[in-house]
């Protein structure tokens, strides 16, 4: 037997025991004749002292460095009092040992794992199972454990099944590049690695099974980000005869009892709110809002009408915007400050920034524009952004989208500057009737926003024909803190629904049949009417755990560039391989 209790379970009670332990040295201090061992495994840290007296024992923690595995059988006494260790769990006990064995030495680590912080990411990511010994990924880990494990609970109890999908698949035009497995048995074909088991879910409805999920394993190749990795995890979820209302009420419900299980010191806000697609981009800039604090966007377009500013009328003439952003506080900004400000908008496509500034102690107001406006729009301006002495007003003129872009990174930028955003609030939100399809003026054909089985509303069908912008989807996103952390949709379940959406994206009828036959067809035997949602578990977790990126909360993620560090990956495979699945590289 290795051990007899784990490093973080021994108390008073066990004080008079003998007892096997081991793990990794944690530290090590040497006070010549004592020797105090922290020892270290993933239920926590149990001090151990080697006694010179014992010189066998005390021989073996001379021998030992930090990172050795070490076994060691003791007896538990009582920390005399000025001793206790009030920061861990075992501070008031510790093992006077009796024999010790190094299980095996360790080299000096490339990092500390006593002490985090301050190497670069490449070398944590390519020494990761040296990373996850520290203590943060840790308990990143059993964070995302109990978050799993939570959900799958709640979810057997609702009565549904877990049910496992391929990983080998077709490939099919969905959005995001494939990565594609060639067929050693099929020469020249391939197969996909899911970027979600979007249509298997459709089909297990039409088998039956009104409850289905899966902790799935997605793929999709696509240009990384924080909150982006090649592969990732989601609860992927679907229903049978249920409505918008439905799937939102459960996921509400879900969440809910989810945090305060598993993050209980964090406060969620109930019922979640809700906003429609249009008034989220109109209020905010962006389809997935930070909802902890205020800062909406002001529209001012109505106000300048007849300005003789040539940067606000273009944009109005053009059928664009001008919108605001008021900044409390700020109004001492410096023109070296502004000047910034101004190219990270133009860095981010945006044409440039207006600024406004009103001194605290009211004097006359500093502006970029202000003499160039037509008398009484300036106040105008200050009137309906409801500014005050001290505050900073910055504008955008441009197209809606890029006004939104634009005013949305700065509005998440002063949120954090001015520490708006409550840390322990999880403010989850819905945004809801999204358009349903997106003009693509360079193929001259609508795109779908969110995917192509995606249902309309039913009110919004007669619109297809006559003015397929109009169109609103079944479709709504959970956000949570500024991410979108989720997306659904009621389905198309009529195989006539699903041609005329194939038919507005450019999708022939003989490719909807070779990419979507299987599909098309059965919904001919009796689909049932269906919905469903699929929420991160990557950055639901990376949220909860409060980190700034997914790959905080995931084992062995790969870098910003899709490579694996620790592996070497993606890496060249040996010519024999290639030639085996008939493949010539160019």
């Amino acid at each position: 037997m290795y051990r007899s209790h784990t490093c973080g379970e021994l108390r008073q009670e066990h004080v008079g025991q003998e007892v096997t332990l081991a793990g990794w040295v944690h530290r090590r201090r040497d006070h010549g004749p004592l020797i105090f061992v922290d020892l270290r495994d993933r239920y926590g840290i149990t001090q151990v002292v080697f006694d010179s007296q014992s010189p066998e024992v005390h021989a073996v923690a001379e021998e030992a460095r930090s990172e050795f595995v070490l076994q060691v059988r003791g007896v538990v006494r009582s920390r005399p009092p000025e001793a206790h260790n009030p920061e861990l769990a075992t501070g008031d006990i510790e093992v006077t040992a009796t024999s010790a064995t190094v299980l095996n030495p360790a080299r000096t680590t490339p990092l500390y794992i006593a002490k985090e912080g301050g190497e670069d990411e490449a070398l944590r990511l390519k020494y990761r199972y040296l990373d996850l010994r520290r203590e943060r990924m840790q308990r990143n880990m059993i964070l995302r454990h109990r978050v799993i494990k939570f959900m799958r609970d709640f979810l057997d109890a609702e009565g549904f099944l877990e049910i496992e999908t391929p990983i080998l698949i077709k490939s099919t035009p969905e959005g995001a590049r494939d990565y594609l497995v060639p067929s050693r048995v099929h020469p020249g074909s391939f197969y996909a690695l899911p970027q979600s088991p979007q249509q298997l879910k459709q089909l297990l409805m039409v088998a039956g099974y009104d409850k289905y999920f899966q902790v799935a394993r997605c793929f999709r190749d696509e240009d990384q980000r924080a909150d982006r990795q090649p592969e990732f995890t989601q609860l992927d979820m679907e229903m049978s005869f249920v409505e918008q209302e439905d799937v939102i009420s459960l996921i509400e419900r879900l969440f809910t009892q989810l945090c305060a299980a598993v993050v209980p010191h964090k406060r969620v806000l109930t019922p979640f709110p809700r906003l429609s697609y249009a008034e989220a981009m109109e209020r905010y800039g962006s389809d997935k809002p930070d909802l902890r604090y205020g800062l909406e966007l002001i529209n001012l377009s109505d106000l300048l009408t007849a300005t003789p500013f040539n940067v606000f009328k273009g944009a109005l003439e053009q059928g664009g915007q001008v919108k605001g952003l008021r900044l409390p506080g700020c109004g001492n900004y410096t023109r070296k400050q502004l000047d910034e400000l101004i190219e990270m908008v133009r860095g981010s496509g945006g044409k440039g920034l207006a600024w406004a500034a009103l001194p605290a102690d009211g004097g006359d107001v500093r502006s970029s524009f202000a003499k160039l406006l037509a008398p009484g729009e300036m106040a105008a301006i200050i009137e309906r952004m409801q500014a005050q002495p001290g505050d900073l007003l910055l504008i955008v003129a441009d197209k809606a989208s890029s006004v939104a872009a634009a005013l949305d990174k700065l509005r998440r930028l002063f949120a954090e500057r001015l520490n708006l955003a409550d840390p322990d609030l999880l403010h989850f939100s819905w945004v809801l009737d999204f358009p349903l399809l997106d003009w693509n003026p360079d193929e001259n054909r609508w795109d779908a926003v969110h995917h192509p089985f995606t249902a309309p509303h039913a009110e919004d069908q007669p619109l297809l024909a006559s003015d397929p912008a109009k169109v609103r989807a079944q479709a709504y996103d959970l956000v949570l803190n500024g991410y979108e952390v989720g997306g659904g949709s009621i389905r198309i379940h009529r195989r006539d629904v699903q041609q005329r959406i194939f038919e507005l994206l450019g999708i022939s009828e003989e490719t909807a049949q070779s990419q979507f036959g299987h599909m098309l067809e059965a919904f001919e035997y009796g689909a049932p009417p269906h919905g469903g949602i699929a929420p991160g578990i990557d950055r639901i977790v990376m949220l909860l755990a409060d980190e700034s990126t997914i790959r905080e909360v995931m084992a062995f993620p790969k870098t910003q560039q899709a490579a694996d560090l620790m592996t070497n990956a993606p890496s060249e495979v040996d010519e024999r391989q290639l030639k085996e699945l008939h493949i010539t590289l160019r």
